[in-house]
């Protein structure tokens, strides 16, 4: 997903100077040419990732305009733009919130070094952030990536259930993403910052299960030199995620229904019983229902576990959140591996879309992973997916096959036909093509020599990808782009 730079500057010139290079990089760009402007362009809820902000502007100033945004919460990274470069004026945009500068006119390589670097800098800070939340037990469910109607539907649903102590049973596939879901429900509780404990019951061999959830006392059985809470007093006051609920054995069903019935807990060798508050949130990958009718679940702890049941949707049923997923694992992989990639070209993002990911978020998160540490562009490219784009990376001596070489036509030689030149100078009668043509053939051209690549179209042709996928929708040429990527690109740009 291209990245979005909204440049806010009152000298159109200068907006088109810096539009051009921006595009030319892979970036989108929105325009203002004033403060007031830029303050609506941000309330109106378009994606902007980074802010070229120009200190000096009619109306509101720059410096202005940066302590109104940051007072309405909006915390995209902002560069200032100065054609003075004083010291003052400077430090003082800094103070406000700028984590950036540099004087007009800028170099090319100036302004996209500032780019990266300040979307860097948004990255580190979100997964801080996030971090923190994870670890405090605030995540919400304004932290769970996706706008789908699945999604905004198990979002209603978990913030409706997280108002009270009801037993909530998340269901769905492996790798839907059940654990985020929970953690969400408990940081959107009364319990916010309370202890949340998750446990694996599939992992857990048999004869540990009791004392793992319930805790035991020294000495209760051979190699219990020390006494264990369990994981039901860990989560006292808290909450316990019970991941795939329907692999415990039966006779450890019925001690977790005695402890969900009377709320206290017998640990093994204890001589009474411990009360306990804990609020219960299980999942599973299986149909529990179906397991009840075959005996390998108890009917009654069902019905106590699935009070409020929350379907999490697989991610071939909301493909539109694809982009955001990557966007989220870029930024965190960036962080984690010490990498400065950008995002996912276009063209990726199509790919992606149209994979049904079988394994889901933990897939697509994998996928991603691998992708970010092989990287070495910008931008992720489809071979950097091969397993599921079947394009394979290009070694490092690719060179793209030349066309043949064009005849004398196209240089304007009326003594070689002009049917025979990949692309025509010339119309039948010997008169010169109007140049709207001659770019449409000469765009055809490219792509198919280029394999509908477009990044490298754009690069040969020496234009912003944005600009390519413009001319490809004016001159109706959308069919050439493989897998639909125009519309998906055009979108994303």
């Amino acid at each position: 997903m291209a990245k979005t730079v909204l440049v806010v500057d009152d000298d159109p010139t200068q907006r088109r100077l810096i539009q051009a290079v921006l595009e030319r990089d892979g970036f989108a760009v929105a325009h203002a040419q004033n403060g007031d402007e830029a303050i609506q362009h941000l309330s109106s809820g378009a994606g902007v990732d980074v802010v070229l902000l120009d200190l000096v502007m009619p109306g509101i100033s720059g410096q202005d305009t940066l302590v109104e945004m940051r007072a309405r919460s909006f915390n995209q990274p902002v560069i200032v733009l100065t054609a003075t470069g004083g010291i003052d004026t400077v430090v003082q945009a800094m103070q406000a919130g700028a984590c950036d500068f540099f004087v007009k006119p800028a170099s090319p390589e100036r302004i996209t070094v500032s780019i990266r670097n300040a979307l860097s800098m948004g990255s580190l800070k979100s997964e801080v952030d996030r971090l923190k939340k994870h670890a405090s037990g605030r995540t919400t469910f304004d932290d769970l990536i996706g706008t789908s109607p699945a999604m905004l539907m198990v979002k209603r649903l978990g913030e409706r259930a997280a108002r009270s102590s009801i037993p909530i049973l998340i269901t769905g596939e492996s790798g839907v993403g059940k654990e985020v879901i929970a953690r969400a429900v408990h940081g959107s509780s009364e319990r916010a910052g309370k202890p949340f404990v998750a446990v694996n019951c599939g992992a857990i061999s048999e004869n540990l299960v009791e004392s793992i959830l319930f805790g035991h006392e020294k000495g209760s059985f051979t190699g219990a030199t020390d006494k264990h809470l369990g994981k039901f007093q860990e989560a006292n006051g808290g909450t316990l995620f019970l991941d795939e609920v329907g692999e415990l054995p039966l006779d450890m069903q019925v001690k977790l229904l005695r402890a969900l019935q009377e709320s206290e807990i017998d640990p093994i060798g204890s001589k009474r019983s411990i009360k306990v508050d804990v609020r219960i949130v299980s999942a599973t990958n299986r149909d529990l229902s179906q397991a009840v009718a075959e005996g390998r679940f108890r009917e009654d702890l069902f019905y106590r576990l699935n009070v409020f049941p929350v379907e999490a949707p697989p991610l071939r049923e909301r493909k539109e959140d694809v982009p955001a997923l990557v966007d989220c694992f870029v930024r965190r992989f960036n962080v984690e591996e010490g990498k400065s990639v950008v995002g996912a070209s276009a063209e990726t993002l199509a790919c992606l879309s149209a994979f049904d990911w079988p394994g889901n978020v933990r897939q697509l998160e994998n996928a991603v992973y691998r992708a970010i540490v092989l990287s070495d562009a910008p931008y992720l490219q489809p071979h950097d997916f091969p397993a599921i784009s079947g394009v394979a990376a290009p070694p490092p001596d690719y060179v793209p096959q030349a066309a043949p070489a064009p005849s004398a036509a196209i240089a304007g030689g009326s003594d070689s036909p002009a049917v025979d030149s990949p692309v025509r100078i010339l119309d039948g009668r010997g008169h010169l093509r109007t140049l709207e043509e001659i770019e449409r053939d000469l765009i055809q051209l490219a792509i198919e020599i280029y394999a509908g690549h477009m990044s490298e179209v754009a690069r040969r042709l020496g234009i912003g990808r944005s600009t390519l996928y413009r001319k490809v929708r004016e001159q109706g040429l959308e069919g050439l782009v493989k897998g639909g990527e125009a519309d998906a690109d055009a979108a994303a740009a």
